[in-house]
């Protein structure tokens, strides 16, 4: 009986690392995103601060998989389901669309202060 409760004790604590993952990892995508956005714009500080809150969200992210890491490093194996592997490459994705919105935001930066791009205005 004890067996069977830490096994569904283990389930339901991968369970929430995936999820974690999945929602922070999807956080920070948006928050890219929404950098992106803002940038467009010519609001180039307000961008800056959208990739912080993505940075944190990743950050959160990443500890939920350190946690599962650690625990796989000690000899405590997770069962591999398909939720398990979409949260990895759901923070995957959200780690490429961060980086590449950071670039994104420096781009239209130096646009903007070459006067190649004019801001839009704020009504």
């Amino acid at each position: 009986m004890a067996e069977q409760e830490t096994s569904a004790q283990k389930e339901q604590e991968t369970l929430e690392a995936a999820m974690g993952l999945i929602a922070n990892g999807g956080n920070a995508k948006s928050l890219a995103f929404e950098a992106i956005r803002l940038a467009k714009k010519g609001d180039i500080t307000g961008a800056r601060a959208k990739l912080k809150e993505s940075d944190e969200s990743l950050n959160d992210a990443h500890n939920s998989q350190t946690g599962m890491l650690t625990k796989e490093a000690q000899g405590e194996h997770t069962k591999v389901t398909l939720l398990v592997v979409h949260s990895q490459d759901h923070l995957m994705n959200a780690i490429t669309f961060r980086d590449l919105a950071g670039e994104i935001v420096d781009l239209y930066e130096k646009l903007y202060q070459a006067s190649v791009l004019q801001k839009e205005s704020q009504n």
